[in-house]
């Protein structure tokens, strides 16, 4: 998300992601949106690749990735839309990943996730190279509807945890742990008049869940199975090492000032941006 005036990275500027123009040739688009509201232009280019039926994972905030005005062109694709067109009931993150955003089902802040692969799914593609316990991120696990529609399958469950540490136990408070929310699925969306396309969709992904190895090799394989290109995906897993320096910050919704004083533009996150970031 750019700011209009100053071309400065700025995630409060809504209506503004310049440069998707690339989704017309893209293989696979990758989303973590929030409550965005894009002009007519750039929603286009989002509308086109989903309707060509190519792949997509979502991650995190992506099952509440629009917000419009009620009556507007785009309208469909608000978060819990609930207008006349029925095949958009519930918006994008519905017709696309199978829900929207439900609540917090860990304590926001307080109870962290810990990744368990699913009953049924150890052999799938996405899981290799993971057991249990290495996806952790200190983000908490999304409620979900279940059964998740169609064709979905739960790949990693979101064991909820006492504390925001890697090694806290699970939480014992009733209805938390049992069932566990799938916080990794699978599936195939078809937008009306579509094509329909593969789905790799994790409510885990914020940028503080991604420095655990676990989480990041769970989001690359996926990655991989997005494109049919799971079979490339070795017995122990991606190789996801960190390039260059990460450190995230928290979860926060900082003011307009924050960003413009930090002064990022996409440039600084090119390769030579990470090497230089790396010194």
């Amino acid at each position: 998300a750019i700011d209009k005036e100053t071309g400065i990275i700025n995630p409060r500027q809504l209506d503004n992601i310049p440069g998707l123009e690339v989704l017309k040739t893209a293989d696979l688009m990758i989303i973590a949106t929030r409550f965005r509201a894009l002009p007519d232009e750039q929603m286009k280019q989002i509308d086109d690749y989903l309707l060509s039926g190519r792949p997509i994972l979502g991650m995190r905030t992506a099952n509440h990735g629009f917000r419009f005005k009620k009556g507007s062109k785009w309208d469909r694709y608000t978060f819990r839309y609930s207008g006349a067109n029925e095949a958009w009931r519930g918006g994008f993150g519905t017709l696309v990943f199978g829900d929207h955003f439900r609540s917090h089902h860990g304590r926001h802040g307080r109870e962290s996730t810990r990744g368990l692969i699913a009953p049924g799914a150890a052999d799938h593609p996405t899981v290799r190279g993971i057991k249990d316990g290495d996806i952790w991120g200190p983000t908490d696990v999304y409620g979900v509807k279940l059964p998740l529609p169609g064709d979905s399958k739960h790949i990693i469950l979101g064991q909820v945890l006492k504390g925001m540490k890697p090694g806290d136990p699970p939480t014992a408070a009733k209805g938390k742990n049992n069932p566990m929310m799938p916080v990794t699925w699978t599936k195939t969306y078809k937008l009306p008049k579509g094509k329909p396309g593969r789905v790799f969709s994790t409510t885990m992904g914020a940028s503080v869940d991604l420095p655990s190895e676990g989480t990041r090799r769970m989001i690359v394989n996926g990655a991989y199975w997005c494109l049919g290109m799971e079979a490339r995906i070795p017995a122990k897993g991606t190789k996801v090492d960190i390039v260059g320096k990460y450190a995230p910050t928290g979860f926060k919704n900082h003011p307009n000032a924050y960003w413009q004083k930090k002064g990022l533009e996409v440039r600084d996150f090119d390769m030579k941006g990470s090497e230089r970031n790396a010194k």
